[in-house]
């Protein structure tokens, strides 16, 4: 198992690195310069267990790369970096499939909060896939997470509740989404309503 980091700058890759020995010691994790090596590399260096994907590449163009990784590897993680300021490209990212998306300009501890939030979300859905009763394919986190949804409590409000970062529960939230193929807070209230997921 690997964490792949694809970056054509290595100061980048350097700093991004460097956040994740930090943050898995123990994880193999693999430096790519361009996105045409990945295939070749994830038969040597072992499966994706994440990717840090720079969204400018000599081989990407756009969001690209976020969807050719996600062609082929739907069920691992993405975390897209980008000098591109987050209102410009978040939700483009987003869209094509990132779980999170950092602004270059973040500092060490905002890449190290984000990145643990996306290693956390992914560590505790390894954990929790069975889904709780009654609630179709939802986990238990995610059921829990609708029933807040259905109180109309902010990120910031789940977040206290549960004891984990806003990011988190943003990761937590956009993997929700992602399963019930829905875009926002509103359309996913009304897919568990419809679909009988809130208790009551």
């Amino acid at each position: 198992m690997s964490i792949y980091v694809i970056d054509d700058h290595p100061l980048m890759r350097d700093a991004i690195v460097m956040v994740l020995r930090r943050l898995r010691p123990a994880e193999n994790i693999v430096e790519l310069e361009r996105l045409d090596k990945l295939a070749g590399s994830v038969q040597q260096r072992g499966a994706p267990t994440l990717f840090c994907l720079d969204l400018k590449l000599p081989d990407t163009n756009g969001v690209s790369g976020v969807i050719a990784v996600k062609q082929v590897y739907p069920n691992v993680p993405i975390a897209v970096y980008s000098a591109a300021p987050a209102a410009d490209m978040e939700d483009a990212c987003i869209e094509a499939g990132a779980d999170t998306y950092i602004e270059k300009s973040a500092s060490s501890n905002e890449l190290a909060a984000a990145l643990r939030g996306l290693l956390m979300a992914g560590s505790e859905e390894e954990t929790d896939e069975m889904p709780a009763a009654n609630s179709g394919k939802l986990s238990k986190r995610q059921t829990q997470l609708i029933a807040m949804l259905d109180k109309g409590m902010s990120n910031r409000d789940i977040a206290t509740d549960l004891e984990i970062s806003e990011h988190t529960v943003k990761v937590h939230l956009w993997r929700l989404f992602r399963r019930l193929g829905v875009k926002s807070r509103t359309q996913a209230l009304h897919y568990a309503r419809t679909n009988g997921l809130l208790s009551g």
